[in-house]
């Protein structure tokens, strides 16, 4: 029986571990962030078909 208990601890520790590095990440994206680096991102998969309407190939 101590192996279950050992287990059971170990996996309510994971839980909180996990919890607090998902409030963490979310915390860090939404409170953390620059704008304009989101909106550089937000724009790069149109880069390539800027590139195509100018007659510049996109293959890299």
């Amino acid at each position: 029986m101590a192996i279950q208990t050992i287990f059971d601890d170990a996996s309510s520790l994971m839980t909180v571990i996990s919890f607090a590095t998902f409030i963490s990440i979310v915390a860090w994206t939404y409170l953390l962030h620059k704008r304009s680096d989101f909106d550089a991102a937000a724009s790069l998969p149109f880069a390539d078909a800027h590139l195509d309407e100018h007659g510049e190939s996109g293959d890299v």
